[in-house]
């Protein structure tokens, strides 16, 4: 009996690490392009370079980005191993490239496993928020 509770305990072992390590290293899909309407495009950022706007940035990053775009923009975060896309690495040319108005619309509206923060956070932080991710850049 002893035998048989030892070899039970073991296979059940071995499969919760096969589950954990295959979801774990389960590719992810790129996200599909994400078009933004020009309103939102050519907007500029009212906190661009502003200390106080890069600090609070940070602090909202951290809150409520972070775990999936990883503390550095990496797109690494703790729940990132779960989504079904992958997070975007915010430090390379594709992010960095695109206007802070795209950035901002995209953090406003969301679309599939990216919640939307329209209602959530004010516009002002949003900005900050944008203005942060900026400092990611490679």
């Amino acid at each position: 009996m002893k035998k048989l509770l030892r070899n039970l305990s073991a296979m059940a072992l071995v499969a919760i690490f096969f589950t954990t390590f295959s979801a774990m290293n389960m590719p992810q899909d790129q996200p599909e392009p994400w078009p933004v309407p020009d309103e939102y495009k050519n907007m500029e950022n009212p906190v661009k370079g502003d200390a106080d706007a890069l600090k609070m940035g940070a602090m909202l990053y951290k809150r409520h980005c972070a775990s999936c775009h990883g503390r550095e923009g990496l797109g690494d975060g703790p729940k990132a191993r779960g989504l079904k896309t992958f997070s975007g690495d915010f430090s390379g040319d594709y992010y960095q490239n695109q206007t802070d108005g795209e950035h901002f619309y995209k953090t406003l509206k969301g679309r599939g496993e990216m919640p939307g923060y329209e209602n959530k956070i004010p516009d002002e932080d949003i900005w900050a928020i944008v203005s942060y991710m900026r400092t990611f850049k490679k």
